[in-house]
């Protein structure tokens, strides 16, 4: 199956920008947004596990406070949606038990046929709790490239943002309590008529210098 070709699919990936200037006034409509929603739930991560939680921010006096961790910049205010992606703080056994549980109920099969599976899991949790920590982080990484990308097939604007404060997002959302801590945030919407960067070429180097074939 090939839902989009490969001419849409390079058109807009060299549409989209980084947008830091959002309109207010737009806001993206609930089909649209349903299936941004769903590109955080299908993201792919190691081993299936999905050790993230993903926090879906429009309250405009929570976003107000988020502003203020996040240097003041205009589009955690005023795009359509704000989320933060958060990953599983001390991801462990009972984390790989629950998504075995998970699997045996969705796919039909007893726990006994995930033995292997789940004792390889059990591998990747087993290190220090500072490497899982930050295995856990990079899978967040994982679900923002899904995100961007979703939303410029939709022709949806999106700003992914490392400039915030990632103590005070989980103060302010109380994320640390639920077990998470913020690790990126992306903002989506449409971008202003008068962001002078939408209108800026697309820097990227050759793909000559940045892939390289083995045959």
């Amino acid at each position: 199956m090939k839902p989009v070709n490969n001419e849409t699919i390079v058109r807009q990936l060299n549409w989209r920008y980084a947008t830091k200037k959002f309109d207010a006034s737009r806001k993206i409509q609930t089909p649209d947004w349903k299936t941004l929603e769903q590109s955080l739930v299908l993201s792919p991560s190691s081993g299936g596990l999905q050790p993230w939680k993903f926090f879906v921010v429009t309250d405009p006096e929570v976003r107000a406070k988020l502003r203020g961790a996040a240097y003041n910049q205009s589009q955690v205010t005023d795009a359509s949606h704000l989320v933060v992606f958060a990953a599983r703080v001390g991801f462990a056994a009972a984390d790989v038990q629950r998504h075995i549980d998970r699997t045996a109920d969705v796919r039909g099969v007893t726990l006994e046929s995930l033995e292997a599976y789940k004792n390889m899991m059990l591998g990747v949790v087993s290190r220090p709790a500072a490497q899982v920590d930050a295995w856990a982080a990079r899978q967040a990484y994982i679900a923002l490239g899904t995100f961007l990308n979703t939303a410029a097939m939709l022709g949806i604007d999106a700003c992914p943002m490392e400039g915030f404060d990632p103590a005070q997002f989980n103060e302010i959302l109380g994320l640390d309590k639920k077990g998470y801590t913020a690790v990126v945030i992306a903002t989506s919407g449409y971008r202003a008529e008068d962001d002078g960067y939408a209108k800026l070429a697309k820097v990227r180097y050759s793909s000559e210098d940045v892939i390289t074939n083995v045959a």
